[in-house]
């Protein structure tokens, strides 16, 4: 799949479903307003329902928490009451826990075409110290989107050394942002399988990727990798947690007062 460009949603949307599914359960919505009475679905309906919910979930997760489960198939029984299951908790755990297994399934079926992010963990990408299907296993942590994406189509390991080679060039050149974020924007799935499987030091990464380390390419990185832009999301919590901070700051005595004792002035202006 492409670039995720976004988190997980406030609200989890419900994807359409195929013609007929979707007359199913408009039908099965309307009785259920009139007489309470829940669809009895075909195994066709069940599947169509669970491959498109799945594959809506992929879209934002690869390995999803039982909290995104939970939203998803809350968000299902909200749009499809009919879908309701009598004697579960907002009758609907047993969709999550049927979301769990179809993901599961769905995970492995994009395995064997072969995608990035799920062969990683495969034992043939393992070295063999490390040949064991739980040791080291690689996953997207702190809300990482897109963790370790696929190469642009048509990119090998060759064509994207070559475009970083010349990026080593192309960052002594004046005036040229553009070239340089252009080819940062191409390289960034190099990148991430890099630091993914090698776990290179940071001087490493400044020696071959110097360009990262400016404050544009830093922002940029940053909203590829978290579908998150840094210096909003970061002022937004500064703004959110500012009297709090400036209380604490307050309290604080001798040197440090003195220190920040000229900013408190500007804040109080």
């Amino acid at each position: 799949m492409s670039s995720r460009t976004q988190q997980w949603p406030e609200d989890f949307a419900i994807p359409q479903f195929s013609y007929d599914t979707e007359l199913q359960l408009e039908r099965g919505n309307t009785e259920y307003r009139v007489s309470q009475k829940m669809l009895t679905l075909s195994a066709r309906m069940l599947s169509d329902i669970l491959k498109r919910v799945a594959e809506e979930i992929y879209r934002y997760k690869v390995y999803p928490e039982d909290a995104h489960f939970c939203a998803a198939a809350e968000a299902l029984i909200k749009k499809h009451p009919c879908l309701k299951e009598p004697g579960s908790f907002n009758g609907c755990y047993g969709w999550k826990q049927r979301l769990k297994y179809k993901m599961a399934n769905y995970r492995t079926q994009l395995k064997l075409q072969g995608y990035p992010e799920l062969c990683v963990n495969s034992l043939k990408s393992k070295a063999t110290t490390d040949a064991f299907p739980a040791k080291k296993v690689k996953k997207p942590k702190r809300s990482e989107a897109n963790f370790y994406p696929s190469f642009p189509t048509g990119e090998t390991l060759d064509s994207m050394e070559k475009v970083r080679l010349e990026l080593l060039t192309e960052i002594g050149i004046r005036d040229n942002e553009r070239v340089i974020a252009d080819k940062m924007a191409n390289t960034f799935a190099y990148r991430r399988h890099e630091v993914v499987n090698q776990e290179p030091s940071i001087q490493e990464l400044k020696d071959r990727w110097p360009a990262l380390f400016t404050q544009k390419e830093i922002n940029t990185e940053f909203q590829r990798l978290m579908a998150v832009p840094l210096e909003w999301k970061f002022m937004a919590q500064l703004d959110m947690h500012s009297s709090q901070l400036i209380k604490v700051i307050r309290a604080k005595g001798g040197a440090t007062r003195q220190k920040i004792a000229n900013i408190m002035d500007t804040l109080d202006q």
